[in-house]
């Protein structure tokens, strides 16, 4: 059994990945607005941050949420980009590629949004294409007799316990970034 695990865990770690972070208004896509989004390529196991991007939407009023992720109104007025800009950026930098997030349903959901909103179609994001690291964590941690809390299972304590550096929280991009590296040290052999 163990070697059919390692096989499929090799199946997801060789390839090319993108990791993404959203920052939102608030959790869930039917009411609230996607604020900025960022993504790094993880290509054979190496972060490419040649390829990183970082988006803030255009339109988007922001209200309290500014506390949690720091952008403001000020920075959807002077950088926000349409969402058709976002979205084409999005399709060229996924295109061949496998989703990388932490609690994954918050990515899939607000960006499945915006193609609705802006494409009038839904993006279904299959679930051979996405992988959550908060899950295979999760996985890990019962596997080995404990049962997170939700505390847990957040990014920065996740990447505590791995030894990964300390990072700001709540930029799109720095938690791409993050993602991407908790990805491969939860993959590391």
């Amino acid at each position: 059994m163990f070697g059919f695990l390692r096989k499929q865990s090799r199946l997801l770690v060789d390839g090319t990945f993108l990791a993404v972070d959203v920052e939102t208004t608030g959790l869930k896509p039917d009411k609230h607005e996607l604020v900025s989004i960022g993504w790094v390529p993880v290509n054979d196991r190496v972060i490419d941050l040649s390829g990183a991007q970082y988006f803030v939407l255009s339109g988007v009023r922001i209200g309290d949420s500014a506390t949690l992720h720091g952008v403001t109104d000020d920075d959807v007025a002077q950088h926000g980009q349409s969402y058709d800009v976002v979205l084409d950026a999005f399709d060229r930098a996924f295109e061949g590629r496998k989703m990388i997030a932490h609690f994954a349903q918050m990515e899939t959901g607000f960006i499945s949004k915006l193609y609705r909103e802006v494409r009038g179609q839904r993006f279904v994001f299959a679930e051979r294409d996405v992988v959550d690291t908060m899950t295979m964590e999760r996985r890990h941690m019962e596997r080995m007799g404990t049962y997170p809390r939700g505390e847990d299972l957040r990014l920065a304590r996740v990447r505590e316990r791995y030894n990964l550096p300390t990072y700001g929280n709540h930029n799109a991009l720095t938690d791409a970034i993050a993602c991407a590296e908790l990805y491969l040290a939860l993959t590391a052999s």
